[in-house]
């Protein structure tokens, strides 16, 4: 029913790639010689011929972000250009675009909405990779095709080993002194007798001491090393900003940022600065209120001279003193397998689907792999894979592996998933506990992959996330997260791991007034992240010194604090330069407008388990993965047009 993750092979997935490209192209090439083509002869086989590719490929660039090496480096560098020439190959071929305008044409009233949106989308695509262009501009479009996909890869690894490769050692006991146990026991090692801490620039080792580390200088040492890391990708960058610029040119965009809005849901450019920009006045005069209320904590230190590097260490210690929330106190109740029981349960009631865990390969022994059913028939399946490791890229992530759809044959085809985190690591003595913020990630990418795996559509380019517009893909994901707030849903599986105590309600009531402690200044915080990356796009900027004026112009007009000047935060925006997030990270906020308005309708329910509504979000939304527009969808959820003021609401900014 599933495919097995297999690896045992991937050292020949070159070769192997190679001879599957080659016996698509010749299927390809037989689907072009029917001389009727109709949607079933022609567009149902040519998708899945696209599965068949994804299937194949999908593992072999996910271990290279989980388990890196120079083997799988070297496979996925062997592997980039073969599968980007056939890419290129296919999405500039003049026959295909043209049968499916042919099918389009004569068939549009024949087909349902659903075959209609997946041919749609198709010819759209086409002409974005220039299959109307010259056989010379096809080649150059091919090229930099690669070239690109070479550099994204290359930012990521260089970010990659940039964080492996640096330590933050301590012997004095004194700056370690405030750190959570648990995090204290990772750090700890013993050399020539003596017992000593290490720190380093992965997540959960980061967070740990810039957020508890007593030592001043220490916390900037490692907040400096964090924000300099892979200086060599500001050359990189400036790079991928040419290379951008002369592909959207030769198809005929005056900016990349034109080019991106192409397959999203919003209008033009100025509705997103606009957005942005609305959001980031709207939050500032709050967000310069907050930072004045951490700088006068600080004071009391005796600290004039407030720096960026303070921020963590007093937000917390500001955050405890308001609500009396102390994160390491909440980590023995967030034990990860507790939480994902926990959390099972919820989706359970709320949308009528189980978890069953099963035995079967996977990349690490830490994965845990789970079945999907509804009222008993299985109709999914997820990999988890949670914890941090130095071979892991960091972040976290869902990946689409297969998609549910329906062959020409007629066989029903599941979907597969996984989601990747970087959270605290198990040890034999300690379980991995979770921060609260770790737990709202997890809700996060479960968004995401049920969006995917609750998928009823038999089209397999718009079944799941496929087909979804970029600035609506976030609307699942963002709105799951906000029932990590609530308390029966907390309930569930916030227990001691010693005690099996559940978390009380008190505690639980800090959680959720403490939810939007700071909430002015995370907003401001994606503003600049999102102009900066918007506007990036909108003209070429051609070095190093002018991005950085740019990012420095947003920071001037929306940000709270300025951060030192060494600050280069873009050398490690891997969204937009390693990810899919150029001229689009705009989205998370957009997205954020839709799943904070479908979160008051379970508000105004007066029942946050209202599994009739529940089961109408997955009905409306979830199961009908990008086979229709978002904005169509969520009328068809709400019954309404979503508004900016819900999410500023939710937020605590405006009530």
């Amino acid at each position: 029913m599933f495919k097995e993750f297999n690896l045992e092979n991937l050292e020949k997935s070159k070769d192997i790639l190679e001879e599957l490209l080659n016996k698509s192209r010749k299927e390809i090439n037989d689907l072009l010689e029917i001389e009727n083509k109709t949607y079933e002869n022609f567009v149902l086989p040519y998708q899945e011929i696209g599965e068949s590719i994804n299937d194949f490929i999908t593992p072999i660039f996910h271990i290279d972000s989980v388990k890196n090496s120079d083997v799988t480096t070297k496979v996925y560098e062997e592997c980039l250009p073969i599968i980007s020439k056939y890419e290129s190959e296919m999405s500039q071929n003049d026959n295909i675009y043209t049968s499916l305008k042919d099918i389009q044409d004569k068939s549009r009233n024949t087909l349902n909405d659903i075959q209609n949106k997946v041919i749609e989308n198709e010819i759209r695509d086409f002409k974005l990779s220039g299959s109307h262009l010259s056989n010379d501009k096809k080649k150059r479009l091919e090229e930099l095709n690669l070239a690109l996909s070479e550099l994204s890869h290359k930012f990521s690894q260089n970010l990659l080993n940039a964080t492996k490769d640096y330590e933050l050692i301590i012997e004095d006991f004194e700056d370690v002194k405030e750190i959570p146990k648990s995090d204290l026991q990772l750090a700890k090692f013993e050399e020539d007798g003596k017992t000593k801490y290490k720190f380093t620039l992965q997540i959960p080792s980061y967070l740990a001491y810039i957020t508890y580390g007593t030592s001043r200088e220490k916390r900037e040492e490692l907040y400096k090393a964090y924000s300099t890391r892979a200086p060599q990708n500001g050359k990189i960058i400036e790079e991928i900003l040419k290379l951008k610029d002369e592909k959207v040119k030769i198809l005929g965009f005056n900016s990349y940022a034109q080019y991106s809005l192409e397959t999203k849901m919003a209008n033009n450019e100025s509705d997103v600065i606009s957005f942005l920009e609305e959001l980031g006045h709207k939050g500032k005069v709050k967000a310069k209120e907050e930072l004045a209320e951490i700088i006068e904590l600080a004071s009391k230190d005796g600290i004039t001279d407030f720096r960026s590097s303070d921020m963590s260490y007093y937000s917390e210690k500001l955050k405890k003193a308001k609500y009396d929330l102390d994160e390491e106190y909440y980590r023995p109740y967030f034990e990860q397998q507790s939480v994902l029981n926990g959390f099972f349960d919820f989706l359970k009631q709320m949308f009528n689907i189980t978890f069953t865990k099963v035995d079967v390969n996977s990349w690490d022994k830490k994965v845990t792999v789970y079945d999907l059913s509804n009222d008993k028939n299985t109709i999914g399946r997820i990999f988890i894979d949670l914890e941090s490791r130095e071979e892991k890229r960091g972040g976290a992530w869902m990946n689409n592996w297969h998609s549910h759809y329906t062959d020409s044959k007629g066989n029903k085809h599941l979907p597969t998933a996984y989601i990747v985190c970087n959270f605290p690591q198990s040890t034999e003595e300690t379980p991995s506990l979770l921060r609260h913020s770790d737990v709202v990630t997890l809700f996060h990418e479960m968004g995401h992959a049920l969006h995917h795996l609750l998928s009823e559509v038999s089209e397999p380019f718009v079944s799941g996330i496929s087909g979804v517009a970029w600035d609506t893909v976030e609307f699942p994901s963002q709105f799951l997260e906000y029932f990590a707030y609530d308390k029966e849903v907390l309930r569930l599986f916030a227990k001691h791991y010693e005690t099996k105590n559940v978390l009380d309600d008190e505690a639980i009531d800090k959680i959720i007034k403490a939810k939007n402690f700071q909430s002015s200044l995370a907003l401001v915080r994606q503003v600049e992240f999102a102009l900066f990356d918007f506007k990036l796009y909108q003209k070429l900027y051609k070095t190093e010194d002018e991005i950085q004026d740019l990012l420095d112009e947003i920071r001037n007009e929306f940000s709270a604090l300025i951060p030192p000047s060494y600050n280069k935060f873009q050398n490690g925006f891997s969204h937009i330069f390693a990810g899919g997030y150029s001229a689009g990270y705009y989205s998370y906020k957009w997205a954020e407008v839709l799943s904070a308005d479908a979160f008051y309708m379970f508000i105004e329910s007066e029942n946050i388990f209202n599994k009739e509504l529940g089961l109408k979000y997955k009905n409306t939304i979830l199961s009908k993965g990008g086979s229709k527009n978002m904005d169509q969808l969520f009328l068809d959820f709400a019954q309404r047009e979503p508004s900016v003021d819900s999410l500023l609401k939710i937020d605590g900014i405006i009530s």
